[in-house]
């Protein structure tokens, strides 16, 4: 049996706070998120009323950043952390 990796030798993660427009469901957001990725290690944890939650790798940050951090886009990066309860307190989920 493979032995599993405790959590101070995993992957480092960021959970990402969006604001999103012009997206009907979670199908239709998790599409739009894949066009415009970086990379594809990412998950989208929660999605409700316009505000989305995104877990990503610590060490794709910056890339995220770049393509997130322009207001005027319909999915755009309001708050980061490493911790999701944070995120979801500033979004108020």
């Amino acid at each position: 049996m493979a032995k599993r990796l405790t959590k101070a030798l995993r992957d480092k993660r960021r959970w990402v706070g969006l604001s999103v427009n012009s997206c009907a469901n979670r199908a239709e957001l998790k599409s739009k998120i894949e066009k415009m990725a970086p990379v594809d290690d990412w998950k989208l944890m929660d999605f409700s009323d316009g505000k989305a939650i995104l877990r990503i790798l610590l060490k794709n940050q910056n890339e995220w950043r770049k393509i997130l951090e322009n207001p005027d886009q319909d999915i755009h990066s309001v708050t980061m952390s490493g911790k999701i309860r944070l995120v979801r307190e500033r979004l108020e989920l």
